[in-house]
């Protein structure tokens, strides 16, 4: 009997906190639904309710408690309709990861984010002093695609020109800023693809992506044009490069988690760390759709630098908020 007893203490000490746990998720959505959980928590669910499943089985087969036993049946029942009977729309699927699980994907990845940042930075640095000593190095970073002849023999004028939707160089214009565009979205979509490869390729394409800016703001700031071109860019550029080093971070992330698995093997690090790097992958779609918004009309209707910068500072702040606040509460709450 006493063996029995130790048997059936050591059995639910073991597996008890994810019986409460999922316990604890169950009385949520009996009163709020599946809206009341967090992003994680709505991802924990599946594995929970299996493992208490689990659980359950082993508890019957070895004749342990029978209280346990009950309690186990009665939660298995209950996660039972949370998991296979509740539906998420698709407005309520979009309001979850937008309000919580992109942002706080963000949060969690900070670090990883940070250092693309950082490299990114780098490279924009280095390409812009570069440049600015010597500007033969601008057709080192700058292919003649991307320059589309905007590059050191281009007279000043025709810089300006192409700033300010001149009727003469529209149509170069559109073609640049489509350009700039698709190459962004590329660089991003190849820094998270990449990072299976312990995240080297990442850091070489956000380098040379930064080369290639840092070229273009040195050429432009030798005319006394970089305040207008910096307006120009950042109208939509802040959003648009702050997706770039998102997925530089996403990339980073993977490269990490294959390089320094830590007490998890690789396959399985790989597993985790890749469900945060697609959530930050996907908010980072979204928002390359919003720059390509933002470059379509905020160009064509605003040709005053002043207002282009203002525009550009009020998105910074947005997104700043969005990323630091955003989500945060919620979370919390759901923690306690």
């Amino acid at each position: 009997m006493a063996n029995d007893l130790l048997k059936s203490y050591s059995f639910r000490r073991e597996r008890e906190q994810d019986w409460r746990a999922l316990e604890a998720m169950v009385a949520k959505t009996d009163t709020g639904g599946l809206k009341a959980l967090s992003a994680d928590e709505v991802m924990r669910l599946p594995g929970l309710y299996r493992a208490t499943i689990s659980s359950l089985s082993v508890a019957r087969s070895i004749s342990l408690d029978r209280n346990v036993v009950q309690f186990l049946e009665g939660l298995a029942v209950r996660a039972y309709f949370c998991v296979y009977g509740t539906r998420t729309g698709l407005m309520e699927a979009l309001s979850a990861f937008f309000g919580v699980g992109f942002p706080q994907a963000v949060r969690d990845a900070r670090r990883s984010i940070a250092v693309s940042g950082f490299v990114f930075a780098l490279g924009i640095f280095a390409g812009f002093q570069m440049t600015a000593g010597n500007e033969d190095w601008f057709y080192t970073f700058v292919g003649t695609d991307m320059a589309g002849g905007r590059d050191p023999s281009a007279s000043t004028d025709f810089l300006r020109a192409v700033l300010f939707d001149e009727p003469d160089s529209l149509e170069s214009l559109n073609l640049f800023a489509s350009f700039l565009f698709s190459n962004n979205a590329r660089v991003g979509m190849l820094c998270f693809a990449l990072g299976f490869a312990f995240g080297v390729p990442v850091l070489l394409l956000l380098i040379n992506n930064g080369l290639m800016l840092g070229a273009f703001l040195a050429l432009y700031h030798g005319r006394g044009l970089l305040g207008d071109l910096s307006g120009w860019l950042l109208i939509h550029g802040v959003t648009e490069l702050l997706a770039v080093v998102l997925c530089g971070g996403a990339g980073m992330l993977l490269g990490q988690a294959l390089a320094f698995p830590g007490r998890h093997t690789r396959m399985a690090n790989l597993a985790i760390q890749g469900r945060l790097a697609a959530r930050i992958v996907l908010g980072a779609v979204a928002m390359f759709f919003l720059a390509a918004l933002l470059e379509g009309f905020g160009r064509q209707l605003i040709n005053d630098t002043g207002t282009r910068a203002l525009v550009a500072g009020t998105t910074a702040v947005l997104w700043a908020f969005y990323f630091i606040r955003v989500g945060r509460r919620r979370r919390h709450g759901d923690d306690r």
